[in-house]
């Protein structure tokens, strides 16, 4: 057996509260990591036409697609007004105009494909949220009741808190929602 000392930075992280095991850093790091499966789990659910639209909405919201056409439409322009050069779609470029609304009717559908993909992200996000928000208020009605029991073993007073009592009655959802709406007709 060793009679060595432990040096402070191994005492300090073997106490309670201390360990990196459970600090606050892995909590987090655990919470990013379950988010990030979450959404990849949700990407792997797209087909593979959602996928397709995706990859075009994207590219559409890049500046390599502004530059794209930018010398698209400046090339088309050019090589139908240059003097001698054949024209295959003159003055007012009727050709240019059919393609060009023909695109821009295709990648509306295509960014509307990726929106309603990322709206039916975005609802199963705040549905999670709100099931996690209403298990918070439930986890803290029961621990100002706990807590109201332990103030009454002790005898201490909590006659002084007004807010106290209705705190710690159960939240209920559909009142809030009545007075969201009846905010909102206002």
């Amino acid at each position: 057996m060793s009679n060595t000392k432990r040096s402070p930075s191994k005492t300090k992280s073997a106490q309670p509260g201390r360990s990196k095991t459970g600090s606050a850093d892995d909590l987090t790091q655990r919470n990013v990591e379950l988010i990030r499966q979450l959404e990849e789990s949700a990407k792997r659910e797209r087909s593979n036409s959602d996928l397709v639209a995706e990859a075009i909405a994207n590219f559409c919201g890049s500046m390599t697609f502004v530059w794209v056409h930018v010398v698209w439409f400046g090339g088309w322009i050019l090589i139908n007004v240059v003097p001698r050069l054949p024209h295959i779609d003159p003055f007012p470029f009727t050709f240019l105009t059919l393609v060009v609304s023909l695109e821009a009717i295709f990648l509306s559908t295509f960014i509307l494909i990726s929106q309603n993909h990322d709206t039916k992200i975005s609802e199963r996000r705040n549905h999670l949220d709100l099931q996690i928000n209403l298990l918070s208020e439930q986890e803290n009605t029961k621990m100002i009741g706990m807590l109201q029991a332990i103030a009454t073993k002790v005898g201490a007073e909590l006659n002084e808190d007004s807010h106290l009592q209705a705190l710690s009655e159960d939240t209920e959802p559909e009142k809030v929602v009545r007075q969201i709406e009846a905010r909102e007709e206002k």
